[in-house]
């Protein structure tokens, strides 16, 4: 009797545990957070519809399967542990069936796969090309036809599809929109081609997700979905130069950037600032956040950031310049004022 007890205490607490991680799960799949679960494209939607269906049979044999164990196990234990169970030979018909009924189940789940693969690989011919390459640890973003070029938040219009070239300027990195489709490894040498598609408007957050660094985790991105006429008002504001300063706060902080190693490694379009190490300046203060997504674009988090960026983005190959106190302050009017 005390073994028995036993034994239903210890199922008990299996089964708690399991219920305890399927709530887990279930409290992530319901929090505001990207995944693949809550697609917002044609391409996002096929891939979670194939997702659902190979979830459900996948769960409906894991049920039958633990239904048959638990029936076997409570029907058919021991009760003398003496005796000798009898020695009985396989049964055909059986072994038959279920290697028949899986390998059924198999060859549905690749057609299903194959058919989501053909649908979702090529992207449509009208697509709006970008080149998207990965750095450590910061996306670049180029607009071929458009002639624009930024850094961590792909603006893209909505019910229009976007063809993104993604490679790499140094190791392997990976694109990914969860929300928006597949990853895509960036690869250093090539191209690899993606398509995405928003429908409705919206910020949809990425990640790189391939481990390329000490700041892998920190290289973050945003997709921002907007109208088609609130994209074309973007597409002609990004075309314009650099806004020359106007307040003597952000004029001297002009006269920081140029004669400081700033101008080496950044670009400003219409300046003497045309460097390509790090991210294309041009438009910064109309950007949302900074660090590749790590910070909010704010004063207090860019004077942060100057003052001393390995501190804020481990292994950033942004040095400490050593800016004085001052120098920081007008660095920060001159690059906000660039919208």
């Amino acid at each position: 009797m005390a073994q028995n007890s036993g034994e239903a205490r210890g199922w008990a607490r299996r089964w708690a545990g399991g219920f305890w991680i399927l709530g887990i799960w279930l409290t992530g799949c319901a929090a505001q957070s990207p995944s693949i679960l809550a697609p917002v494209s044609p391409k996002g939607r096929a891939e979670a519809e194939l997702f659902w269906f190979i979830l459900l049979i996948t769960a409906g044999v894991f049920v039958l399967v633990e239904t048959l164990l638990l029936y076997a196990v409570f029907r058919f234990r021991a009760r003398d542990p003496r005796a000798i169970p009898p020695q009985i030979h396989g049964n055909n018909a059986l072994e038959i069936s279920w290697t028949t009924a899986t390998a059924v189940g198999l060859a549905v789940i690749f057609a299903m796969t194959w058919r989501t693969m053909a649908a979702t690989s090529t992207p449509p011919a009208d697509a709006l090309p970008v080149k998207v390459i990965g750095h450590q640890w910061w996306w670049e973003f180029q607009y071929p036809t458009l002639g624009i070029t930024t850094a961590n938040e792909l603006v893209i219009p909505v019910g229009r599809p976007i063809r993104a070239s993604v490679t790499s300027a140094d190791v392997i990195h990976s694109f990914w929109v969860p929300q928006l489709g597949g990853k895509m490894d960036a690869i250093p040498g090539r191209e690899n081609a993606v398509w995405l598609q928003s429908d409705v408007e919206g910020v949809f957050y990425g990640q790189c997700a391939e481990l390329c660094g000490i700041s892998h985790a920190n290289m973050r991105l945003r997709v921002r979905a907007v109208s088609e006429a609130e994209f074309q008002r973007w597409v002609e504001a990004q075309r314009a130069p650099a806004a020359q300063p106007v307040e003597p706060l952000a004029q001297q902080g002009y006269q920081v950037f140029m004669s400081k190693a700033c101008v080496g490694c950044h670009a400003i379009a219409g300046t003497p600032a045309q460097g390509r190490v790090g991210p294309d300046l041009t438009h910064f203060g109309s950007r949302t956040t900074i660090a590749a997504g790590l910070l909010e674009n704010t004063p207090e988090n860019l004077a942060r950031w100057l003052d001393n960026p390995p501190a804020v983005k481990p292994g950033a190959l942004m040095p400490r310049l050593g800016l004085t106190p001052e120098e920081i302050q007008a660095l920060v009017a001159y690059l906000l004022s660039l919208k």
